[in-house]
């Protein structure tokens, strides 16, 4: 299991590395193994902290099980304990999530992702309860909470963390974009046993204020401005790390909304060449031009910060 101490630095959320079939409504085996098992490679050579799958941009709601399961196996051969590794297994109801933990535990995983089953939103009591539920049924897994409130339809607000501490194996939580007073009352409640992982614009300086890390999409177009904030972090060197982190909003966002917030993402990794993931699942496969043109421009602009980032960035010594 991993205790919040060994949960730091910058936090890759992995696609569903899809095969060139992948857009068809009939395929039903879309996991590619093979470009799975280069990238994840490449990323832990290259220094990332942590690797999280099948969240939202990981595109759990378009897998079949059997393909969850292809995803599951093939991470945890990858990653080989090299770095944590949570598994994602949220899901619509609590009972799948619960089968999904066990598949997991059973194929060798440690840690999981886990958001608040969705479709209706839940209560926080509600909420805090399924925590409480798996923490107790799985005390061999260590537990991330996965706070996605637009997708999930929760709002997990800080006074809840009173009672999720008292969960041992809640050791982390990749975080939604949680305001200042909000940061320095949360970090009151879990300093030391649950490192929060935020957003990528927010590690500096929030990193000041309890922060572990950050979580990444953006990492798999090549992790170096990352990495580089982390090390300016890291070594106080905050005149970079502000640099750094102002950049990584520049090359500007696709503006379609919730529907292709994270799926864009992808479309924009495939472009910027340091791994292919593979095209979007169904039903996604109707990709507006603008869409498009806005992946591929801001690929084109993360290699330039690519560039500008590798030099900053400290060479990783694997054990």
């Amino acid at each position: 299991m991993y205790a919040a101490r060994d949960l730091h630095g910058v936090m890759a959320m992995m696609p569903a590395f899809a095969t060139p079939d992948a857009g068809d409504i009939n395929a039903t085996s879309t996991i590619d193994v093979d470009n799975l098992q280069r990238g994840v490679d490449r990323m832990i050579k290259d220094g990332i902290n942590v690797i999280a799958t099948t969240g939202s941009f990981g595109e759990f709601h378009t897998l079949l099980p059997e393909e969850y399961e292809t995803i599951i196996r093939a991470t945890i051969e990858a990653v080989d304990k090299r770095v944590p590794l949570f598994l994602g297994c949220t899901a619509l109801n609590s009972r799948q999530a619960v089968r999904n933990m066990r598949f997991i535990r059973d194929a060798g995983g440690q840690g999981v992702l886990v958001g608040v089953p969705f479709y209706f939103p839940s209560t926080v009591d509600n909420a805090v309860e399924f925590y409480r539920q798996i923490g107790g049924m799985f005390p061999d897994l260590s537990i991330m909470v996965y706070h996605n409130p637009a997708l999930h339809h929760v709002t997990i607000p800080v006074d809840a963390f009173n009672r999720l501490v008292d969960i041992p194996n809640i050791v982390g939580m990749k975080d939604s974009h949680r305001q200042t007073a909000e940061m320095l009352k949360l970090h009151q409640i879990i300093k030391g046993k649950i490192s929060q992982f935020c957003f990528q614009g927010q590690y500096y300086p929030y990193a000041q204020l309890g922060a572990a890390g950050c979580w990444s999409i953006d990492a798999w177009m090549g992790p170096w401005p990352l990495l580089a904030i982390r090390d300016a972090v890291e070594d106080g060197n905050t005149e970079l790390a502000a640099e750094l982190t102002m950049a990584l909003t520049g090359g500007g966002t696709p503006d379609g909304g919730l529907s292709w917030r994270e799926t864009a993402n992808k479309i924009a990794i495939h472009y910027a060449g340091y791994c292919e993931p593979g095209p979007l699942r169904p039903p996604f496969v109707k990709v507006p031009e603008n869409i498009v043109e806005g992946a591929k421009k801001r690929a084109a602009y993360w290699q330039t910060l690519c560039d500008k980032a590798r030099p900053h960035v400290k060479e990783k010594v694997l054990a």
